[in-house]
């Protein structure tokens, strides 16, 4: 049996633009994707925690460093500049190595940046 799990999650990350006229998707910075184990192109849940909205797209890399969190095309109409979204990204695998998965999470900080680790 395969299950569907949480593989990825960026947890209220903010949005910095909004583009009606792309063609679609969502641009995150690099830095952010990569924390949270995501690839360009790969389908994603948006769930905007100011308005309730749940959509799917996908995404596209955005400049590393930048915080940028865009929603692109018909995107945009689910989310203003300054709403805090929650992006979450799923697996599908064995029910006995789903129960062992461990799901990449981040947590950004102001700027949507990561958070800086104390050395």
């Amino acid at each position: 049996m395969h299950v569907e799990i949480l593989k990825s999650k960026v947890h209220r990350a903010v949005i910095t633009e909004a583009n009606l006229n792309y063609i679609g998707s969502l641009t995150l910075d690099e830095d952010l994707m990569e924390a949270a184990n995501m690839i360009e192109n790969e389908k994603v849940q948006i769930v905007n925690v100011n308005n309730g909205s749940r959509i799917e797209t996908y995404l596209i890399k955005g400049k590393r460093g930048s915080g940028v969190c865009c929603l692109n095309g018909p995107a945009a109409r689910h989310g203003a500049v300054g709403d805090i979204i929650i992006i979450i990204s799923y697996a599908r695998m064995d029910f006995e190595e789903a129960k062992k998965f461990k799901p990449s999470v981040v947590f950004p900080v102001e700027g949507n940046l990561l958070p800086r680790v104390k050395q």
